[in-house]
């Protein structure tokens, strides 16, 4: 009986714990599922009735983005462009005399932006750069174009289409663009014409030292808007579809997007654009010093712990700067009463300035500020336009272009002629790389466009050809003529 009872009791205790047990571990799987179910579920499907008053009025007063007007008033104001370029290969002198050596097409494409209505095209110098045929393409129709003018400072070049009336793109102010600004990117990425992706400015004023100049100016816009190959050249516009930048580089390991997009100003575009079409030739702006970020080094070794502004590092002889008596490691802390807090920053101010332009600066020296009135240079040193000095040979198939006397004091170098725009021809089939300077033929030097092109059409025999390259590296060629 004892045993019994002793068994019913075991019985009753141990069923009673396994329910209890089978009770706890249902209630908690039943509280996890019900947690994750929570977090799936849309925050729009979410009844009100779970929400205080306070929440809903601040949910329903989130203001709503709209992307279709923007896009509406900029995707008809944005090109297509296709290059296409003759690459050269030769396997003997015989070849060179013969036109032979084999070629190869290469097309390429990217996109533009309609800058005026008479048929001028704004695009990136990287997307026509050593093309022998450029074409643009709107709603199925194609054009020739013509390269007006181009400027690897900024990477920016001006194409025009013979067509009128065309849906100019409204400008607006890069200088007015706030981080965390909405903006869409329009151009045509992997040849998918008129795309459109959306994101926000990321940061302005951002230098990746990409551009290979002698004198880059590198003040880029970023975005997290998709960009990639294609959309180089492109709009960026804000929510009124306004340009406000020139799509123009990603950082990326693939080639693809990677979260980081970046566009040139549309105020330094503007102004490059202009003076292209205006005059052949940019108008750049010179202080006559070389200037660096006030970095937390700088600041120690200058007694300063505000590390906005920028540092003087090389003052040149006679310049604008030299004749204010500017001096090195004078922290220029403003520049027309606005503040400068990089290079990138105190680069992007200056490149929208011209020649004979007064420019105020707020500086300090050792401890004191200095307030001192300059009138900015071109690169000859003067305060006058300049005018393009260029010479086409026709028989050659090449562009020859005069060297500025501030390049070649960087480049130190005393005489130089650059080789730019090489067309189909003899001259391509040399491999010299357009953007090479040559300095001397044959030992003698060359200063000027027309004679250089005298000198190559006339001579027979061996020619040594001596110059720099893009990156300051002397070079020297060998040909018979």
């Amino acid at each position: 009986m004892k045993q019994y009872l002793k068994l019913t009791l075991s019985a009753f205790i141990g069923g009673t714990i396994g329910a209890l047990l089978i009770y706890y571990l249902t209630d908690q799987n039943h509280q996890k599922n019900t947690k994750e179910k929570m977090f799936q579920v849309p925050i729009s499907q979410v009844s009100n009735s779970y929400r205080s008053e306070e929440s809903t009025k601040s949910f329903n007063s989130l203001p709503e983005i709209d992307f279709v007007e923007a896009s509406k008033n900029s995707r008809e104001s944005v090109v297509y462009i296709k290059t296409v370029s003759e690459a050269y290969g030769r396997s003997s002198w015989l070849d060179l005399w013969l036109g032979g050596g084999g070629s190869m097409q290469q097309v390429g494409s990217g996109s533009g932006v309609i800058f005026r209505s008479d048929g001028y095209i704004l695009t990136n110098n990287h997307v026509i750069e050593d093309a022998d045929e450029i074409e643009v393409v709107r709603k199925k129709k194609t054009y020739k174009a013509k390269l007006v003018g181009r400027d690897p400072s900024t990477d920016l070049a001006v194409l025009k289409i013979e067509a009128s009336n065309l849906p100019d793109i409204k400008i607006g102010s890069s200088k007015d663009l706030k981080v965390g600004s909405w903006v869409l990117a329009v151009g045509n990425p992997f040849n998918l014409t008129s795309t459109v992706t959306a994101g926000i400015v990321s940061a302005k004023g951002r230098e990746l030292n990409i551009l290979k100049s002698n004198f880059p100016i590198e003040s880029f816009i970023q975005t997290d808007a998709a960009i990639n190959p294609g959309n180089s050249g492109g709009a960026l516009v804000n929510l009124e579809g306004e340009l406000v930048g020139i799509n123009t580089a990603i950082i990326s390991r693939t080639g693809s997007y990677a979260g980081y997009g970046f566009a040139v100003p549309i105020d330094i575009a503007k102004k490059i654009a202009t003076d292209i079409i205006k005059y052949g030739i940019v108008q750049k702006a010179f202080l006559g010093a070389e200037v660096k970020s006030l970095t937390p080094e700088l600041g120690s070794m200058l007694g300063v712990d505000d590390l906005d502004g920028v540092v003087i590092s090389y003052i040149r002889e006679n310049g604008a700067a030299d004749q204010v008596n500017l001096q090195e490691g004078d922290i220029i802390r403003e520049l027309n009463g606005e503040e400068v807090s990089t290079h990138a920053e105190f680069d992007g101010k200056l490149s929208m300035m011209s020649p004979g332009d007064k420019l105020y600066l707020t500086l300090e020296r050792k401890g004191e500020m200095i307030q001192k009135e300059l009138v900015l240079k071109n690169s000859e040193n003067t305060t006058e336009l300049l005018k393009r000095d260029v010479y086409f040979s026709e028989s050659l198939g090449v562009e020859f272009e005069s060297v500025s006397t501030i390049e070649k004091d960087l480049l130190n170098i005393n005489s130089g002629v650059r080789v730019i725009n090489i067309k189909n021809g003899f001259f391509k089939r040399l491999n010299i790389d357009e953007g090479f300077i040559i300095t001397a033929i044959n030992g003698a030097t060359v200063d000027n466009p027309k004679e250089l092109s005298d000198i190559l059409e006339s001579i027979k025999g061996k020619v040594v050809v001596q110059g720099v390259n893009k990156k300051g590296i002397k070079a020297y060629y060998s040909y018979y003529f």
